[in-house]
Order: C-alpha cells, then sequence, then structure tokens
C-alpha cells in the first residue's frame, strides 16, 4: 500500500547519503589539487582562475555539510 504524501517527506536516504558522499569526495580531490596548483602557478591570470575554482570547490563541500548537519538535526529531534 502506498502512502500519499500533501508534502515530500524532508528525509535523506541511504541513496542520497551515498551521492552526498560521492560529491564531496569529489569536490575535496579537487579542492586539494586547486590548492597545489595555485602554490606552483607564478602566471597571475592563472593563479586567479584556479583561485575562483578553489573558492566554487570549497562552496559545494560547505553545501554539502549544510546539507548533513540539517538533516541529522532534523532526525535526531
Amino acid at each position: 500500500m502506498k502512502e500519499k504524501y500533501n508534502k515530500v517527506p524532508n528525509i535523506l536516504t541511504g541513496k542520497d547519503l551515498d551521492y552526498l558522499s560521492d560529491m564531496f569526495t569529489w569536490n575535496y580531490a579537487a579542492l586539494k589539487k586547486a590548492n597545489l596548483a595555485h602554490e606552483n602557478i607564478s602566471d597571475n591570470n592563472l593563479k586567479d582562475t584556479v583561485e575562483k575554482a578553489y573558492n566554487l570547490f570549497d562552496d559545494n563541500l560547505n553545501l554539502v555539510l549544510t546539507i548533513l548537519q540539517e538533516q541529522g538535526g532534523q532526525n535526531g529531534e
């Protein structure tokens, strides 16, 4: 028997957690590579571009962590 919801429940499934874990891993690896590249680049234009990429990856990591923190707090209530 299927339940019908008026509103989608605010939960994370195991599949959601797997996807978030993958997103975190990809962005963390890219963040580390961008950091290493930034330290070894002498061209200022390229250095600025790599810094923008670093900030993007950092924002993505923080977004994943925020999603997990919000869901963890709701599940614990």
